[in-house]
């Protein structure tokens, strides 16, 4: 059954539409220099807040009309504030790392008198070449740019630049046909979510529309909490009106008359953003009563989180919602048949819900060509760690580990040597060199012990210790526990302590083996995602890095020199330059001394191994050296008082 008033609701998009358009048109064919700042909260904690008061200032002095458009994030994150520059007669040019006075310079040198400033353009390498296009660099033509297509582009707080560039065509298109075909089309699709769990989009979306209730809930999950993960932040502050039309389409489809984005409270930009484009939606007639015309209703509200990790997990979210402490529930019943106040709900990822608006507008065909056979369409990664360019990147399923992490983020920083990457937030598994030619889609990270997750990824190199970036997220994730499974919250605090006493070098024979036979049985033993999948990291790092584990346990010896415990400083009395106190003064603890020949030793007992003295020492002598185990350090005495 098809809704009515469709004929009406394609008159008002094209209205509103052309309108957007012309506004835009006028603001182009304006002969005026046009800046465009990315201000997403990397951005702003970069200085582009600076950066903008900056270009203001300047061009207010030098009496230069311009427009300052504030976009979102293009994903270059090590290379913020970035900066594109309209100047009428020159193509849009990319700026990175734009402080105050490099603005100041670009007012005056390119605005002002024509010289665009080559230098301080991103991505050039030579002095002869070409300027680059947006679109040249790596982040992008190796990409696959779906969801990510506008942002860092469009103005995040102005609707019309979203309806400019077609947005909500994707939702006229979903309310020319029937719930059902909608449904079908994303079943067709291959869509799966994005949250982590890869179920497919469209059978949850059936069983939905199958279930009985006046009324029914579409919750977008924007509870993101991995450490290092920023992928639904991202898509909030640089294009929510796409999340919003996701959000429409998926209502229509199962027949939901109310919507809530649940997203923590420890984003206040995204919050702030979002609640713009949802009374932006409603004065357009976007949202609420009557969407364009139709007799489609859907009120939408924004739900502030405390941010409990847990709380990602779509039972212990609606708990949440409902007024109690963030724990999951038994299911069946799913949410699906009996969720938030007891009606049915669908919970999709900020990222699932980001991706419908394109697979309505160019049909499900397209969106399964993308990607391989079993993971069709595209994934959001935050990738952080030992990257040249850490940042977030939009690949196509199936792309390797080794093109995403040397061939987009530019490889391992200097000429260290990779080691392992963890995959899937802080309960994903660690993958070591050899598998750097898996492809990244859900069955196969499956299949090599680690999971597609939500996104995150954590590139280490050599100096990393394994043991201890287990303990790490461990801690994390055993924190996070929300306490209800006796497997999750003490199994993984013996899991905890275990690492902890190898860390410290009062690891036990019998470790290794309690490691891996308590991990299986807490993924066997707990409720939920959170307890089922936090000892991965356990369990992939004993399998490929057993040799970590063993030089920790067996001989006391951290291997990449990274545990305190395990390590010691000295200084090598061949280097050291008789007379020097560069290392005295930055000794926090007063460990360092003379000794009788004029040069510098380290009291062993005093040293709290924090390396101050490694960064003190001038690099024409590097005199303090580090090993593992502690023993290894010589034992310099202390010359006696006279």
């Amino acid at each position: 059954m098809k809704l009515a008033g469709v004929d009406e609701a394609i008159v008002r998009h094209r209205q509103l539409v052309d309108r957007a358009r012309r506004r835009r048109a006028e603001m182009e064919h304006r002969e005026l220099p046009r800046i465009e700042i990315g201000m997403a909260t990397c951005g702003l904690a970069a200085g582009a807040g600076a950066t903008k008061e900056a270009f203001e200032e300047a061009c207010a002095v030098n009496g230069l009309h311009f427009s300052i458009n504030p976009v979102g994030c293009l994903g270059h994150c090590y290379a913020e504030p970035l900066v594109v520059i309209h100047n009428p007669g020159f193509p849009p040019i990319c700026y990175h790392n734009v402080t105050p006075g490099k603005a100041k310079a670009l007012v005056k040198a390119f605005l002002q008198e024509g010289d665009p400033l080559y230098e301080f353009v991103l991505g050039a390498m030579e002095e002869n070449d070409l300027i680059p296009a947006v679109t040249d660099f790596p982040r992008f033509h190796l990409e696959k740019r779906v969801v990510m297509e506008r942002c860092g582009v469009i103005n995040p707080e102005a609707i019309d630049e979203y309806l400019a560039g077609g947005g909500y065509s994707g939702l006229l298109k979903a309310i020319q046909v029937s719930p059902d075909a909608v449904i079908e089309e994303i079943i067709q699709s291959g869509l799966r979510g994005r949250g982590g769990a890869g179920f497919p989009t469209g059978r949850k979306w059936r069983l939905a529309r199958d279930a009985g209730g006046s009324h029914k809930f579409i919750i977008c999950n924007a509870d993101e909490g991995d450490p290092g993960a920023y992928m639904d932040r991202t898509l909030l502050e640089s294009n929510p009106h796409q999340l919003l039309e996701g959000m429409v389409i998926a209502a229509y489809a199962i027949g939901a008359d109310r919507g809530i984005v649940y997203v923590r409270a420890e984003y206040p930009l995204a919050v702030e953003r979002m609640r713009t484009a949802i009374r932006q939606a409603v004065e357009y007639g976007l949202l609420g009563k009557g969407i364009l015309g139709t007799d489609l209703d859907f009120e939408c509200t924004l739900f502030e989180g405390s941010g409990a990790f847990v709380c990602g997990e779509e039972t212990a979210l609606i708990e949440s919602l409902e007024g109690k402490r963030g724990m999951p529930r038994h299911r069946p019943p799913y949410p699906v048949q009996k969720g938030f106040r007891s009606l049915p709900t669908v919970i999709n990822n900020v990222k699932t819900l980001s991706s419908i608006p394109h697979i309505l507008k160019h049909g499900a065909r397209w969106y399964s060509g993308i990607g391989s056979p079993a993971s069709p369409g595209t994934a959001i990664f935050s990738v952080v760690g030992k990257v040249v360019h850490p940042g977030l990147v939009e690949i196509a399923m199936g792309t390797t580990l080794r093109t995403l992490i040397f061939d987009i983020c530019g490889g391992v920083p200097n000429h260290r040597r990779f080691k392992a990457v963890q995959i899937g937030g802080p309960s994903g598994g660690c993958l070591p060199e050899s598998f750097l030619d898996t492809p990244i889609d859900f069955d196969s990270l499956t299949k090599a012990g680690a999971m597609m997750g939500s996104g995150g990824i954590v590139v280490m190199d050599e100096d990393d210790c394994i043991v201890d970036v287990t303990r790490y997220f461990l801690d994390f994730t055993q924190k996070e526990s929300c306490g209800k499974c006796t497997f999750c919250r003490i199994g993984t605090l013996h899991l905890l302590n275990g690492l902890h006493r190898m860390t410290r070098g009062e690891g036990r024979d019998t470790d290794m083996e309690m490691l891996r036979t308590l991990s299986e049985e807490i993924k066997e033993g707990s409720l939920c995602g959170l307890g089922k999948t936090a000892p991965n990291p356990v369990l992939t790092t004993l399998k490929y890095f057993p040799e970590e584990y063993e030089a920790h346990v067996a001989e006391k010896r951290c291997p990449s020199m990274r545990c305190r415990a395990l390590t010691a400083f000295y200084i090598d009395l061949d280097l050291c330059a008789r007379g020097c106190d560069a290392c005295v003064g930055s000794c926090p603890v007063e460990a360092i001394f003379t000794t009788v020949s004029r040069k510098k030793a380290i009291d062993q007992a005093k040293c709290v191994k924090c390396g101050e003295c490694v960064s003190a020492c001038p690099p024409e002598y590097n005199a303090v050296l580090k090993v593992s185990p502690p023993q290894l350090a010589p034992v310099v005495e202390r010359p006696k008082e006279e």
